[in-house]
């Protein structure tokens, strides 16, 4: 088996690296770094590892990489003499870890899943523990970490419909890589019949809730102003905010044509669309544009800049890891990649702000988050673009309905705090024996 997976791995990679590789020179800043996804790596990054009781977190790209912050910041403490590695796949996914870990924390690129890259990466990191940051299973990592005995443990874990049907469906092949994690966070019970299922041991699954919970609360220095971001734009103080978060394709058109419709309405309104992914943001400018939507581009905005009242009423956030500061300011929030796309975003880093959220039905990736909101009046889901355009004119129009969803998020949010504790518990448990030095708790 592990030879017919060696096999079609190759030839799998080979057809699709001329796309992998369009992404990275797209993304830019390719370069940096690219000999570690064949596990090369440079003599500072050894010389500062040599000798030491090595962590090695894995965050696949910017979403991961918001909880592996918080992870690091609880286990950091508990764990004083571990050198921590992290690393991610995406080149935005680099940009967030250099922002928000700081230098003592070795930031690198995850390795290809090919035997020879993996082994490599794997002698010169020698780590004493894994932690992969929800699940990214590649077979011959986790193959060889179990070869060398290495502890694994995977966190805020949870499977969507798709997901879990793949496992099952590949069983033979998934089944052994589950069974070897030493450790499984899972955020609800139904995720951990899930795992159990699809080759977790049960004796390893831990209910811990999710961590995005955790990730979710304000922390950190403040990077951005938006309020006199804002005032270079000429936009008034209380002026109303339509903040679209994490959008993907199609639904900026969606949202530009409903903001176009309830301007007549609400004269101040001011639209302001962050792309899940800032590349695309080219194309975004161009269908606001032929809306006859008058927008600034984030990464244009000087210190003195300034434009005049109603020049433009529309901003698009081409740059990384500044959502949450727009989040802050916004008087209601979309939450994207649940309308015209699958899976959905994170609504629970807006709902920690006590902003009203609304989100398509698209929501798989946050069943359980959205069932949870729903309950509660905490959140308002949509079928369609027409539903979303009345709920929308609804909630701009009613600070006291805006105040009352926002309120119940926030209420639910705190009630479901503690993830972060409850896995770094499970991860200490798990390598007592590895000769780690655990500090006792403050």
């Amino acid at each position: 088996m592990r030879t017919l997976y060696n096999i079609l791995f190759w030839v799998f990679f080979l057809v699709s690296s001329p796309y992998y590789f369009w992404r990275l020179l797209r993304r830019g800043n390719w370069q940096a770094g690219f000999g570690e996804r064949f596990g090369q790596y440079d003599t500072k990054l050894k010389q500062a590892i040599t000798n030491r009781h090595n962590l090695w977190l894995h965050a696949v790209s910017v979403g991961e990489v918001n909880l592996c912050t918080q992870l690091i910041r609880a286990l950091e403490p508990r764990l004083p003499n571990a050198k921590i590695i992290v690393s991610t796949t995406t080149t935005t996914g680099m940009g967030e870890l250099k922002q928000k870990l700081p230098p003592h924390v070795s930031k690198i690129y995850y390795p290809v899943d090919r035997r020879k890259f993996v082994s490599r990466a794997l002698v010169t990191l020698s780590p004493e523990a894994i932690i992969l940051v929800e699940a990214e299973i590649w077979p011959n990592f986790i193959w060889r970490a179990t070869a060398k005995g290495i502890p694994l443990f995977l966190v805020n874990a949870r499977l969507s419909e798709r997901s879990y049907r793949g496992y099952r469906r590949f069983g033979f092949l998934f089944r052994p890589l589950f069974a070897a994690f030493t450790g499984v966070g899972a955020q609800s019970e139904a995720d951990a019949v899930r795992l159990r299922e699809i080759g977790c041991r049960p004796e390893a699954i831990h209910i811990v809730g999710s961590l995005k919970f955790d990730a979710a609360k304000p922390s950190g220095p403040r990077k951005l102003d938006v309020a006199a971001l804002l005032a270079q734009l000429g936009v008034a103080a209380n002026a109303p905010i339509l903040v679209g978060g994490s959008t993907h394709a199609g639904e900026e058109a969606l949202l530009a044509d409903i903001f176009l419709r309830l301007r007549p309405r609400f004269p101040e309104l001011f639209l302001i669309l962050v792309p899940r992914h800032f590349e695309r943001s080219r194309d975004v400018g161009r269908e606001l544009a032929a809306r006859g939507v008058t927008f600034a581009l984030r990464s244009k905005l000087k210190g003195d800049t300034q434009f005049a009242p109603g020049e433009v009423n529309g901003l698009l956030v081409n740059t990384t890891g500044e959502l949450r500061y727009f989040y802050e300011r916004a008087t209601v929030v979309f939450v994207g990649k649940s309308l015209t796309a699958k899976g959905g975003q994170n609504p629970i880093e807006p709902a920690a702000l006590g902003k009203p959220v609304v989100c398509g039905p698209n929501m798989q990736n946050f069943t359980d988050v959205v069932d949870l909101f729903r309950a509660r009046d905490a959140v308002v889901q949509v079928p369609d673009a027409g539903a979303l355009e009345i709920a929308l004119a609804e909630l701009l129009a009613s600070p006291a309905r805006r105040e009352q969803l926002g309120g119940n998020a926030l209420q639910v949010v705190h009630e479901n705090l503690g993830a972060v504790d409850r896995t770094v518990a499970m991860i200490l448990k798990g390598v007592e024996k590895s000769g780690i030095y655990i500090a006792p708790k403050r």
